[in-house]
């Protein structure tokens, strides 16, 4: 006889559990809020999509040097780099430009990566005398917006990682084209002797 009453108190319990599990779900899915594009009655013209107010800006995309984001001033290319080249800059530079840049553009910047080896169409060498007398602001911007066939990295590659990669385009350039007294004579390594050279030292 016992066990009936305690059957009915488990069944009850779970009932009202049960109505509690509902009613927390309903409250759940009827939130006080907007779906997107939803009509709002609270609104004159109806809708919830609110325009922005003028001169709202994203979190972090407050752009106040517009030399650094553009690589320009007004409609001119920038010829300088928007901060000190140092041994950290260049290395950083490097890094990203044998990331992104070196399946078209080859570790040297002839132009000869591996992309370009299976058939897609050559890049101009950045030793040419137009990319080495160009404006750094111009790598900038070919790596903000794009330039023909080579599309924008913008989305892949920050704004200080652009101008890194410059750095190390311009020390790519002057490592081929550096004036003869620039180079220390101690420190050019020799070319290796060759080996039928080696063997007749031997005899």
């Amino acid at each position: 006889m016992r066990a009936r009453p305690v059957a009915i108190a488990y069944v009850t319990a779970a009932a009202l559990a049960a109505l509690g599990s509902l009613a927390c779900r309903q409250d759940m899915h009827d939130q006080p809020k907007y779906r997107p594009l939803r009509a709002s009655a609270f609104f004159e013209n109806t809708s919830s999509a609110r325009t922005l107010v003028e001169g709202t800006i994203a979190r972090g995309t407050l752009q106040t040097d517009t030399a650094f984001f553009t690589g320009k001033n007004g409609a001119l290319l920038v010829n300088e780099l928007p901060f000190p080249v140092t041994q950290d800059v260049l290395d950083r530079g490097q890094q990203r430009f044998n990331i992104y840049c070196t399946p078209c553009h080859d570790t040297t910047g002839s132009g000869n990566g591996l992309v370009v080896q299976r058939g897609f169409p050559r890049p101009q060498t950045y030793h040419s005398d137009r990319l080495r007398n160009v404006e750094a602001g111009y790598f900038f911007d070919v790596m903000t917006n794009g330039f023909g066939r080579m599309p924008d990295y913008r989305a892949q590659i920050s704004p200080r990682d652009r101008w890194n990669i410059v750095a190390y385009i311009r020390a790519l350039q002057l490592s081929q084209h550096a004036p003869k007294a620039d180079v220390d004579p101690t420190k050019i390594q020799k070319p290796a002797a060759a080996a039928g050279e080696h063997g007749a030292a031997k005899h």
